[in-house]
């Protein structure tokens, strides 16, 4: 049986500044582990059928939230309804919010790794310490933040740029800040509204409208310290779904309140929380649901279903 399997992005930000990374996790791992850096989304599906037959008990991952959604993807389709492995986040990519959200310590992926191992080397004196959200499962992706209309635009307006950094997700908000009264310029492109209905399984709705955005989340913040999603983990098997449908400015000057993760009020948004939601564009099979999902951005035509998918052991070390 393989102990740890790690999972490593040479694309990843710590990578791409470190070469010889790569090689210093490995020799961390060591012989006991398993080692894997797939180069495409098929690749990574034989990876988590790898690791299962193996019997890896812990999964590593060496890079950003991408990375992360990418491999949970993976190992939730291999482990088809099993328990799935314990998992470590080792912040090695760009942005790492779900890192910070489930309270990874922000230390180095090398100092990550080595705490991650030592604990499961003594995990029969003392057991592993995790978390255990649920993660979202939005068409054939998993993940833990989604969002259509304004976080999408913001995700996009962000992978614009090539060297992205938290330093530039902070410039990208605060020129759309600046630039909310207009109808051009950053906010313009960030504020890209979607108009649907979202439908639950209780046969509430929230109505068809213009909405700035609508999201759902099993993890509080969604990047900069905002909290919109403070409902999150609040109830099992259960996420929190927002439908705000303020415009830009009614949007902007709600900023404090989402900072310190707090409802900004019913005649701003609808809120829920549920075990899954189907997002219905206006023009039915005709429209298109553009969405992010953990940073990654896709778009999907016809209605879209979010779902509260397994619970994944997310091990603080």
């Amino acid at each position: 049986m393989a102990g740890i399997g790690l999972v490593l992005n040479p694309k990843a930000k710590q990578h791409l500044r470190d070469p010889g990374l790569a090689d210093r996790l490995k020799r961390l791992v060591g012989e006991e582990g398993v080692v894997r850096s797939p180069t495409s989304f098929e690749e990574l599906g034989e990876v988590a059928d790898d690791f299962r037959t193996l019997g890896v008990e812990l999964v590593a991952v060496a890079g950003g939230d991408g990375t992360n959604h990418i491999t949970i993807t993976g190992l939730v389709d291999a482990y088809e309804g099993a328990t799935l492995p314990h998992f470590a986040l080792l912040r090695g990519g760009t942005m790492n919010t779900i890192a910070n959200s489930f309270g990874i310590p922000l230390k180095s992926p090398e100092k990550l790794l080595r705490m991650y191992k030592r604990a499961y080397d003594r995990r029969a004196l003392a057991p592993m310490r995790f978390v255990e959200p649920n993660v979202l499962q939005v068409g054939r992706h998993c993940g833990f933040i989604f969002g259509a209309g304004a976080i999408h635009g913001f995700i996009a307006e962000y992978n614009s740029r090539e060297e992205r950094s938290p330093a530039w997700a902070a410039q990208v908000l605060a020129r759309a800040v600046l630039t909310g009264p207009m109808k051009s310029g950053t906010a313009a492109r960030v504020a890209r509204r979607w108009r649907g209905s979202v439908r639950f399984p209780d046969g509430t709705a929230f109505p068809l409208r213009d909405y700035f955005t609508v999201g759902a989340s099993t993890c509080s913040q969604i990047g900069l310290g905002f909290m919109p999603f403070y409902r999150s983990g609040e109830v099992p098997d259960r996420f929190h779904m927002l439908g705000i449908h303020t415009s830009t400015m009614g949007f902007i000057a709600s900023l404090p309140t989402v900072w310190r993760g707090r409802t900004i009020g019913g005649d701003k948004t609808y809120e829920k929380l549920t075990e899954a939601a189907t997002l219905v564009p206006e023009e039915g099979e005709a429209g298109t649901v553009p969405y992010t999902l953990d940073g990654d951005v896709y778009e999907h035509r016809g209605e879209l279903e979010v779902r509260s998918g397994p619970r994944l052991r997310i091990v603080i070390p």
